[in-house]
């Protein structure tokens, strides 16, 4: 595999959450501004089987109002993806995603979590305008990314998390994925840790 993986680390500061929760709740993610969104590297961080924590315990409702429950895809590897219709490198990465998601086909669930538009329809009418069939949950106050903990930087918009079977983070994308083939690789290393070039996730 050609894309560069470093692993997450065992502890991160509880400071640092304690900063972004205030920021969250406003939609005051500022930074290396760009329309309000920070700017990430794009690399693949794995999390080692032994970092992950507890699968991620959150539910909703999608942008056209149906109900979503992340523990309904249980025993599938799922792929969370952070965005809002303001964010340029979202609307870049949008098409990649959603041809990842066909390409994988039942390999993995694709789901979306909108985080700063003003209304449920404006998301959805920019989604729909990327040609994306994949739900997204609608938190416009940003809370939902919370359920992440400290493994999944609410600050960083878009940010890409690919969950394991059981739940849990396994592997995050900060920033604009850098390829379809990226983030499907990704998947086929959380699928299976033991691959080759999956160095990281086991």
């Amino acid at each position: 595999m050609s894309r560069l993986v470093r692993r997450a680390p065992r502890v991160l500061a509880l400071a640092v959450l304690a900063v972004l929760v205030p920021l969250l709740a406003a939609c005051g993610m500022s930074g290396t501004s760009t329309g309000g969104y920070l700017v990430g590297d794009g690399q693949v961080q794995a999390v080692h089987t032994a970092d992950r924590g507890k699968p991620v315990d959150l539910s909703g409702t999608t942008l056209d109002g149906k109900p979503l429950d992340f523990a309904t895809d249980r025993g599938k590897v799922v792929v969370v993806n952070t965005w809002w219709s303001g964010c340029g490198p979202c609307s870049t990465e949008m098409p990649m995603l959603q041809q990842a998601s066909q390409d994988l086909g039942t390999s993995a669930t694709f789901v979306g979590i909108n985080i700063r538009d003003s209304s449920a329809a404006n998301g959805l009418a920019f989604q729909r305008a990327h040609g994306v069939t994949y739900p997204s949950l609608y938190s416009p106050d940003g809370k939902a990314v919370l359920a992440f903990s400290s493994k999944f930087s609410p600050r960083t918009i878009p940010s890409t998390a690919v969950l394991d079977t059981e739940g849990r983070v396994a592997a995050i994308i900060r920033g604009q994925i850098p390829s379809k083939l990226t983030l499907t690789e990704t998947v086929q290393c959380v699928s299976d840790p033991g691959g080759q070039g999956c160095k990281g996730f086991e």
